[in-house]
């Protein structure tokens, strides 16, 4: 392909600046928001199919179903969930006053933070940068977008993208490597959102705090997924394949470890082993079997397995593939590593990809105290029909969000916030969720001509006594 130019770095706050003198000088109302809304919906929904071929091109093989729904239909669901109750979310919330400060009334009024900032990642480069500019523009913002450059054909088809939705003084869309992107983060954007790796989302927060910017950061980290001693093996292989290599495991909420019970953990590998390979009965040339998106990603996996083999590790690819085919195609087979010690690479770092650990686990108690022991995840996964240790699952552990018996379906309810707690992120988009993050709830207080507190005045006697020994008895 040809190389897609670099913004440059000298442009950033040019066009920052440009993009706040206009959003200050006309503050986008209801029907500016509903109609950049409708037509992004439109302009989206006639190109999303030449989106997943820009996807697939950047990645080599990415499964045109998963990106039709992973990168389009969760797009398309959050714009219409947005579209449906943005009037609603504008009107000013009625708030009760203490009842010493009556007559008076006060009100909360959501107003837009100005200019928000979108640094956006590789694995789901559509929807990772189109949901929450949606949820910025909702809120009446301007924006700038800074894509990924490890997926430049989907950057420069969501450059032309928001060209033709969007006149330039509303979205602007920056190009480029980690030079743009460290500039980028500097910008004194009113709200920074960025969604990628916990090292770099570091980075991020030090680059805005220079500026008191303030961020919403959706990160990652490992994701457990715990099977109670009773569940039904086939179904949870099922449901945990599914959320697993969707995307070829390169997803920020796939199950990152299974724990489950050692007197059932050959039972589930055979399981898994099953479900696995009716997905993919073969990975090679496999339309619907994603590649690993470059080479470095593909190394770093590749380093984990050869860790493993080196330490003895048992390893079960459960879908063969030939090593040089492989290699070409940037393909690492689904993958289990049985019981691998705690100070292997894939134990401590993120995997982000098509490899599984399976650890055997004691009792729930055991289960509870690993996970807790661990940074907190950005999901996590539960399989029991029992109520009460389901209670004491979502009781005894912190993870930004939870699904029940199922992988990753909760990210898709634009009705229920998605966001990280501690390591893997902070502040939370979709739905209202989104709205609220771009948005500044402003406090307003309506003074009635009448005012109970002029009985509080100096010379503080008599009754400005009573009044306070009153109210502070």
């Amino acid at each position: 392909m040809d190389t897609i130019a670099a913004t440059p770095v000298a442009d950033l706050l040019p066009t920052l600046q440009k993009l706040r003198a206009a959003q200050a000088a006309r503050v986008p109302d209801y029907a500016q928001r509903r109609d950049d809304l409708d037509r992004l919906r439109h302009a989206f929904q006639k190109r999303v199919e030449e989106m997943a071929k820009v996807v697939s091109a950047d990645f080599g093989n990415r499964s045109r179903h998963e990106s039709l729904v992973a990168d389009g239909m969760t797009v398309l669901g959050e714009i219409d969930q947005l579209r449906r109750h943005l009037k609603s979310w504008m009107r000013p919330q009625g708030r009760r006053v203490n009842w010493i400060f009556l007559p008076a009334r006060a009100q909360v009024r959501m107003q837009p933070l100005g200019v928000v900032g979108v640094i956006s990642p590789w694995n789901y480069p559509v929807s990772l940068a189109l949901n929450p500019l949606a949820s910025a523009i909702a809120a009446g913002n301007h924006v700038m977008v800074k894509p990924s450059e490890h997926t430049p054909r989907t950057s420069a088809f969501l450059r032309d993208l928001l060209a033709e939705v969007f006149p330039a003084e509303r979205v602007a869309v920056a190009l480029g490597g980690p030079e743009v992107a460290t500039a980028f983060a500097a910008l004194p954007f009113d709200h920074l959102f960025f969604t990628g790796s916990t090292g770099v989302g570091r980075k991020v927060m030090a680059a805005a705090a220079q500026n008191l910017v303030p961020v919403t950061l959706e990160l990652g980290g490992k994701s457990p997924c715990v099977i109670a001693p009773d569940f039904q093996l086939p179904l949870a292989a099922q449901r945990i394949a599914a959320g697993k290599w969707l995307n070829a495991g390169q997803t920020c909420i796939a199950p990152d470890y299974i724990l489950v019970p050692q007197a059932a953990r050959d039972l589930f590998v055979d399981a898994l082993g099953a479900a696995v390979r009716a997905r993919y009965p073969s990975i090679a040339g496999n339309p619907d079997y994603t590649s690993i998106v470059n080479e470095g990603q593909y190394r770093r996996l590749r380093g984990y397995l050869d860790e493993a083999a080196a330490r003895h590790v048992p390893t079960i690819e459960m879908v063969a593939c030939e090593r040089t085919t492989a290699d070409a195609q940037r393909l690492i087979p689904p993958t289990l590593v049985l019981d691998p010690p705690d100070d292997l690479a894939l134990m401590r770092e993120e995997i982000f990809g098509p490899i599984l650990p399976v650890k055997s686990y004691g009792t729930l108690d055991e289960a509870i105290a690993y996970i807790d022991s661990h940074p907190r995840p950005l999901a996590l996964y539960h399989f029991d029909n029992d109520g009460k240790r389901v209670q004491q699952m979502l009781d005894r552990t912190v993870a930004g969000g939870v699904s029940i018996n199922d992988t990753v379906m909760h990210y898709a309810q634009e009705r229920l916030p998605f966001g990280g707690v501690g390591p893997s992120g902070m502040g939370r988009y979709h739905g209202y969720d989104g709205f609220a993050t771009f948005s500044h709830p402003k406090a307003v207080l309506y003074q009635s001509r009448l005012s109970s507190m002029a009985l509080f005045k100096p010379p503080y006697r008599g009754l400005a006594d009573r009044l306070v020994k009153f109210l502070t008895r």
